[in-house]
């Protein structure tokens, strides 16, 4: 008997939620996984993961992030939230139990978007929102598109989002079933998954090993040591923002109101963006890949792909706009820092002190084969396509969106002071923005621990 739509995408859900399909690679191709250390206590915050191992390349310090990440985005279907909300926590309960929330176990992070809040718990919502002091606007804002995007970004209107972030795909199949599959609570709109790792001195590059294997176009060209598919280290310690400077209490830009509801809660960005390898690789020679990943003027040796970042690297808006004065380029790390790094020292309300310069946005972006997902519910809308394809599921957590959205505007050369530099969109001269192309983008409120499910609902 010939299955209806409806029961084919159920089928196809259930094995995207369960299963690791073409990233079985990544664990054939990618060896035994790092060392993790033992870690039981669960932190106020969800989007902090314990158990980050540390290695060191070119003399850096870099952070070893899981190898497997999936992220799922649903709308809500339960009826009664308050009975949603503990079906969630027991769920939750049980994985915390079985799995440590280390790389080596299991980190979830639950995030939710502004349809949750407006249409299912408006009322307490208007009460406790956290509230952008700088922007002076909420602290969770829909996503926009900038001007370097198509005209056909999707920006996005689910509800939830979940990230699931292991070494072991087994753990996160397990997580992904018992929260989508078994709970009955939510309507699945999307499965993106990927990976991070490979190379600095772990042997042959994983991304240019697993594209290899899958046959996407510019493979070949990916640099034996990269730790993604653009050929630079991503995760080393100076370049990301330490543990919990993007809560929503730690850099005072976010008034939390009498309640304090969501205090330890941040903000996620998440995104899906296609990376053009053979326009990079081939139109690019080492040098400007240099250049334009990091800055104008500087000068490494030829393969090096970890390139120190750290606060006495930080450019200031003067030097990017000197930069482009002189050579008509920005470079991508240059000009988001002048809004993603400290202007000056901050001692925060717990005593931590983070000098200037030290970076805010906490990353947990990964590289993808999806096209643009591993599963839609709307696959016409999302432009859903069978063969792999390179790209990055986007996932950063800043204090505010509006201080994700100025990152994001000065990485188009849109700076802090407003000086708009006249860069056509995607132009060479604009960063990575040559050879990527956004598909998708939504922001998201991740709340603490105690109050990740059905937030607010219980009020």
């Amino acid at each position: 008997m010939k299955l209806t739509r409806r029961e084919a995408l159920a089928g196809a859900l259930a094995a995207a939620l369960g299963g690791a399909g073409i990233y079985e690679l990544v664990d054939r191709l990618g060896g035994s996984p790092p060392q993790r250390a033992n870690v039981t206590t669960l932190p106020p915050e969800q989007h902090v993961l314990e158990g980050l191992e540390v290695i060191q390349d070119s003399g850096i310090d870099v952070l070893v992030p899981p190898l497997h990440h999936q992220l799922v985005t649903a709308r809500i279907r339960a009826g009664d939230l308050r009975e949603a909300q503990r079906e969630l926590d027991g769920a939750l309960g049980y994985l915390e139990r079985r799995y440590q929330p280390t790389p080596a176990g299991l980190g979830i992070t639950m995030g939710w978007g502004l349809p949750y809040f407006r249409e299912h718990v408006a009322a307490a919502w208007r009460t406790h929102a956290p509230r952008d002091r700088r922007a002076r606007s909420l602290a969770l804002l829909e996503a926009r598109r900038f001007p370097s995007d198509p005209a056909d970004t999707v920006l996005e209107q689910n509800d939830i989002a979940v990230l699931l972030r292991s070494d072991s795909t087994d753990h996160i199949a397990d997580a992904a079933r018992a929260l989508f599959h078994d709970l009955r609570i939510f309507e699945v709109s999307s499965i993106r998954k990927g990976f991070v790792g490979g190379g600095l001195g772990r042997g042959p590059s994983l991304p240019k090993k697993v594209a290899l294997a899958a046959g996407v176009s510019g493979a070949d060209l990916i640099p034996d040591k990269s730790q993604l598919f653009l050929g630079f280290t991503s995760t080393q310690r100076a370049g990301m923002g330490p543990r919990r400077i993007a809560n929503f209490e730690t850099l005072g830009y976010v008034d939390l109101g009498p309640s304090q509801y969501f205090r330890h809660g941040t903000s996620m960005h998440v995104s899906h963006i296609f990376e053009d390898l053979e326009a990079w690789y081939l139109n690019f020679d080492f040098r400007e890949r240099v250049l334009t990943a990091f800055r104008p003027g500087i000068s490494v040796t030829f393969d090096t792909v970890t390139i120190r970042q750290d606060p006495r690297d930080v450019s200031t808006d003067a030097q990017v706009k000197r930069q482009f004065r002189d050579t008509g380029r920005i470079g991508h790390s240059a000009s988001i820092q002048t809004t993603s790094r400290l202007p000056r020292d901050h001692v925060a309300e717990d005593g931590t002190v983070y000098e200037k310069g030290t970076a805010i946005p906490v990353r947990a972006d990964f590289n993808t084969l999806d096209n643009p997902f591993a599963w839609s519910a709307d696959p016409l809308r999302d432009g859903m396509q069978a063969s792999p394809a390179a790209g990055v599921h986007f996932v950063v957590f800043n204090p505010t969106s509006d201080d994700f959205h100025r990152n994001r505007l000065a990485m188009d050369g849109v700076l802090p002071d407003g000086t708009r530099l006249p860069l056509p969109a995607r132009a060479r001269g604009q960063g990575f923005n040559a050879v990527l192309r956004t598909t998708h983008r939504q922001n998201f409120l991740v709340p603490p621990r105690r109050h990740r499910s059905f937030p607010l609902a219980e009020l």
